[in-house]
């Protein structure tokens, strides 16, 4: 079996080396030893020659003759959940999508980011009792992310 330790080793000596601001979203290594890397940048998108310069790191450092490997590096993919706080802290300012755990959806702007709890600001129209013209209701709402089972970043053309 292929250590998960090495494997991350050589993911972090690459992102040293290339110093461009990647960062680890997700690895796993099934018992069949397929290693599956997702990466992201905190500025701007992962490129094809990101994920090549990784995943032949990681290929040209381990030994086939140990173990056989298949080996797949991507990047996380705006359309995926975000699963790490880097992912939630270079989305903010953008619209996300939440489902809570108990299964309540909520929409607004993600605001802010920590290791426990993110902000987002909702909005909704209501009418007003005594006014004859609907208001914007706006709220910040502060969500512990134990709470929160799926946060997806609204795609807008």
């Amino acid at each position: 079996m292929i250590s998960k330790t090495k494997v991350l080793e050589l993911i972090d000596e690459r992102f040293a080396e290339l110093d461009n601001g990647l960062f680890l979203v997700d690895l796993t290594i099934s018992k069949t030893n397929q290693i599956n890397i997702e990466i992201d940048k905190h500025v701007g998108g992962v490129s094809v020659k990101d994920c090549m310069a990784v995943s032949r790191n990681v290929e040209h450092n381990l030994d086939r003759e140990e173990a056989d490997f298949e080996l797949h590096v991507s990047s996380a993919g705006i359309d995926r959940p975000l699963r790490v706080l880097a992912q939630y802290v270079k989305n903010i300012g953008r619209s996300v999508e939440l489902l809570m755990n108990d299964g309540t959806e909520l929409e607004g702007v993600l605001k802010a980011a920590n290791e426990t709890e993110i902000e987002i600001e909702t909005s909704r129209i209501e009418k007003i009792e005594g006014k004859k013209k609907k208001e914007t209701i706006v709220e910040q709402l502060v969500l512990p992310l134990n709470k929160i089972k799926e946060t997806k970043i609204v795609i807008t053309f």
